[in-house]
């Protein structure tokens, strides 16, 4: 039933093991990336100037698969830049300031306020756009630095951020190394994002409040970070009632798109190339009303700084894709038809063997797409790991006979937790800088919810396979 296997599914899996070990070892892969995607061109070509093409070849593929993605977080981020540069992000949070009159709503409108805008602006922005507000109503209200952190962090680097449902970034990602479409992952990623956030949101709540009654965690003697000069003498450029008229287009631009998304049924790019057209228009549109005769070239450098954000999220994900879509229809796009007829592909190959090898169960299955995305984490990216997500899910459902789907979306759900932006010290820093704590101790807190919600979403998930 199964297909023979020839020496490139098995240098195609090595490297998967080698590239698995230097990511817990905390060091970056494109290396083995890059010998990885050379050594496969050498065996399937017997050519060395062929498999050195292959390398510039296969990642002009990965970019052309990523492009779109790229582009919409570089064009969030300059309009957020411009937003907030311009003040009208606190605008936008204003109302929500009023509500907090305890920790305890401290704790829940920052953090569900920071999943809503997280959809939409991605976590890092999002950071940026609340937390110079809402962090001294919530220090007005006794609510720790620290408390703020974590939810901003659970909520947006957490929840928003490994479900994407909007932008559609990382179901992007680990549909296409599965091979299925976007819209599979996104609603199957649905109910195991609803437990992680319930779980990881409600035990880390619980943990601040047993330890604000000890007397562990304080508000007194917070060192408040400030903004730069620059954001408060180009909040001026704005008069305040210019400033809520753009705020209110804004949200009615949104809940617009949210509505054309739902009625036209416009999922994956089509809903990303809304998201991202929309954005351009409000980054056009600012920028003209608060620079007037500099206003073009205020377009342009917020552009050219979007655009830096973005490929500096995603250059470390361009080898490790480049690697990972030869595993499906780059290897014949890039070497040609080196596979045997009755191929269906590196990874289907291989799932297929291992199905006629080792007997596998949804248990086994959910456990090991868990540990595998909590590991792709570990370099602190979040993203460039869940590349590797997708085929792994892909081998093992094809060994199970279901389920790829949703343990696709556990996979990038543990990748993304872990690496986004809750667990890795490095990659908590932007919601630790804008409430002044210790990015470390801000990890360590956050290690317990977050472990004891990915146990409860992985037995969850054994369910739904």
């Amino acid at each position: 039933m199964g297909i023979e296997l020839n020496v490139l599914h098995w240098i195609y899996l090595i490297f998967i093991i080698l590239i698995i070990a230097v990511m817990v070892m905390k060091r970056d892969t494109s290396l083995v990336c890059i010998a990885g995607i050379f050594l496969l061109g050498l065996f399937a070509t017997a050519s060395l100037y062929q498999s050195v093409m292959g390398i510039f070849n296969s990642f002009i593929f990965a970019i052309k698969e990523l492009i779109g993605t790229i582009l919409i977080i570089s064009i969030i981020a300059a309009m957020s830049k411009i937003l907030l540069e311009t003040g009208i992000n606190e605008i936008m949070v204003s109302p929500f300031a009023r509500l907090i009159k305890t920790p305890t709503l401290a704790y829940w409108v920052i953090g569900i306020l920071m999943m809503v805008i997280s959809w939409f602006f991605w976590p890092s922005p999002a950071v940026a756009l609340l937390g110079a507000v809402l962090l001294p109503v919530a220090l007005r209200v006794k609510m720790p630095a620290m408390g703020v952190a974590v939810a901003m962090n659970l909520f947006g680097h957490g929840i928003a951020l490994s479900g994407d449902f909007i932008i559609q970034g990382a179901p992007k990602l680990t549909a296409d190394g599965a091979g299925i479409p976007v819209g599979e992952v996104v609603a199957a990623s649905v109910p195991l994002v609803i437990v992680m956030g319930i779980v990881t949101t409600i035990a880390a709540f619980w943990l601040l409040k047993r330890d604000m009654k000890r007397g562990a965690l304080s508000t007194e003697n917070i060192l408040l970070p400030t903004q730069e000069k620059v954001e408060k003498a180009d909040a001026l450029l704005l008069s305040q009632s210019t400033k809520k008229l753009v705020a209110f287009l804004i949200l009615l631009l949104y809940l617009a798109d949210i509505i054309v998304m739902y009625f036209a049924k416009l999922q994956g790019g089509d809903a990303t190339a809304l998201i991202g057209g929309t954005s351009v228009f409000i980054l056009v549109l600012v920028s003209l009303l608060s620079h007037k005769d500099k206003g073009m070239e205020k377009i342009m450098s917020c552009m050219i700084d979007g655009l830096q954000f973005g490929f500096k999220i995603f250059g470390p994900v361009i080898p490790i894709a480049a690697f990972f879509y030869l595993g499906d229809s780059a290897l014949i796009s890039i070497f040609g038809e080196v596979l045997p007829k009755a191929s269906h592909g590196l990874v289907n190959d291989l799932g297929i063997a291992l199905a006629n090898i080792v007997p596998l169960n949804s248990a086994v299955g959910a456990v090991t797409l868990t540990s595998v995305g909590a590991i792709t984490g570990l370099d602190g990216s979040g993203f460039s790991g869940i590349s590797l997500v997708g085929p792994i899910a892909k081998l093992f459902a094809t060994s199970i006979g279901a389920g790829v789907a949703t343990l696709t979306a556990l996979g990038q759900i543990a990748a993304i937790w872990v690496g986004g932006g809750t667990l890795i010290p490095w990659a908590v820093i932007p919601a630790a800088a804008i409430c002044g704590v210790d990015p470390f101790e801000l990890a360590r807190r956050n290690l317990k919810p977050v472990v004891i919600g990915l146990a409860v979403t992985t037995f969850v998930a054994i369910f739904l396979i």
